[in-house]
């Protein structure tokens, strides 16, 4: 009976996705719900009285809102704004350097941020406007940038990989050393799509390098000191074990109000506006997260979670199978909902499964962040593409964003194929810790 009732709560809750309820009600809903049918009203008033201070009183959950503020800091402050300047300085003889800059400088706002729809509107504003100046297609142009954010969840701090720790029970700071083989594997994965582009198709995006004179490289990477000094202290001390990762986000939302203050380019009106976004973006993460809590709790008290570690055990799936299905699952997620919710819909039922079956948590925590964030990118509700187009209206189409897109997916399915492929080549540098 308790099982039967898991599996029509489960049913409920993809209904009510479906119906586009959001994703902290339906899983409030379906949990208050599940118990009150089980057990009766006061375990399910109980369950609602009690779960969001056991889970919001978590220490490790504070690193989510100092990591945030010290990315509104940093992008409101402008200590970010020279990272696309200074990567096109380096790579300027290299084809496609505009495209394969805009990469980069996301891949070094993300080390500051941890959103990709952040890093994408950041650099989307900037580089697009050149690169069609430039003569690269609009449609290849928005589609580079809209991968490039993808990169913001990958690299660390990524908010993304902070509450996934939290409910594995696992090590956030080696997710972390994971994300930057990933991001950084990514990056290099969307270059060589820009490289391969210009040699085929030159028409939409100019393999010429960009023009070198009066280009002072040492003066344009001295220009994002800043951005450096900040990545510096908080992953350098991060790193090293001079400080956690919970330790490592107030240190780095402090580091950059005093980096911001010295270099005069902070004013209390980016303070407040800062402080603002920093606590409603983490107010909708957390009431996700409450709500993923209670659905967890419901579906231990069905007995579901057992239920299904036990078939998959029973099923003899071998590692590829099980892989296969993991990424089908989030393949069709990403197409409907947004990463945090994707993430916390499905945890409760994937992370007892994976404990069963002794699969690295800390790898599968890096692959799952990589899967959502190719979500971002996919049709139709590629949240990174709407981004885009909200920021460069003027040249491309969603559609025309969505076409541009297509070989960076390509690029992705390759990265997550290495990485279920070659665990170890993820973990290597969580190893070494």
């Amino acid at each position: 009976m308790s099982i039967t009732t898991g599996f029509f709560g489960v049913a409920a809750l993809f209904v009510l996705l479906a119906l586009r309820v959001p994703v902290a009600i339906a899983l409030i809903g379906v949990s208050f719900g599940g118990v009150a049918w089980m057990l009766g009203l006061t375990p399910a008033i109980g369950i609602v009285a009690n779960t969001p201070f056991s889970f919001i009183a978590n220490w490790t959950l504070s690193a989510v809102p100092m990591f945030l503020l010290m990315g509104f800091i940093s992008y409101h402050a402008g200590l970010t704004a020279g990272l696309f300047e200074a990567a096109k300085a380096v790579l300027r003889r290299v084809p496609g350097a505009l495209a394969i800059s805009s990469i980069f400088a996301c891949s070094g706002f993300a080390a500051v941020c941890g959103s990709s729809l952040a890093t994408a509107a950041a650099m989307g504003r900037i580089a697009i406007p050149e690169m069609v100046r430039s003569g690269y297609s609009p449609s290849f142009a928005s589609g580079a940038i809209a991968a490039g954010g993808t990169i913001g969840a990958l690299i660390p701090p990524s908010i993304l990989m902070i509450v996934y720790g939290v409910f594995a029970e696992t090590s956030i700071t080696k997710v972390f050393v994971g994300g930057i083989t990933i991001g950084l594997v990514t990056a290099v994965s969307y270059s060589i799509i820009v490289l391969l582009t210009c040699w085929l198709r030159p028409d939409i995006a100019p393999p010429r390098p960009l023009d070198a004179d009066g280009v002072d490289t040492k003066r344009a990477i001295l220009k994002i000191w800043p951005v450096l000094l900040l990545m510096l202290v908080v992953f350098g001390g991060l790193f090293s074990g001079l400080f956690t990762a919970t330790e490592a986000g107030a240190v780095g939302a402090l580091g950059s109000l005093i980096i911001g203050t010295i270099t005069r380019r902070m004013s209390w009106e980016i303070f407040r506006t800062s402080m603002i976004e920093t606590l409603q973006t983490s107010a909708s993460l957390f009431i996700i997260g409450v709500g993923a809590a209670m659905f967890t709790r419901f579906l231990g008290m069905t007995g579901l979670s057992g239920f299904l570690s036990n078939f998959v055990a029973g099923a003899d799936l071998s590692y590829v199978q099980l892989m296969v299905i993991v990424v089908i699952i989030y393949l069709i997620l990403g197409m409907f909902m947004e990463p945090f919710g994707a993430m916390m819909v499905t945890l409760p039922v994937l992370l007892p499964i994976f404990r069963q079956e002794g699969i690295d948590l800390v790898w599968f925590g890096v692959l799952l962040v990589k899967l959502l964030e190719v979500g971002m990118i996919t049709p139709p509700v590629g949240m990174n593409v709407f981004v885009i187009r909200n920021v460069a209206s003027q040249y491309a189409t969603v559609a025309q964003i969505f076409r541009g897109v297509v070989p960076f997916l390509v690029a992705d399915l390759a990265v997550v194929i290495l990485a279920i492929a070659a665990p170890a080549f993820v973990l290597y540098l969580p190893s070494l810790m």
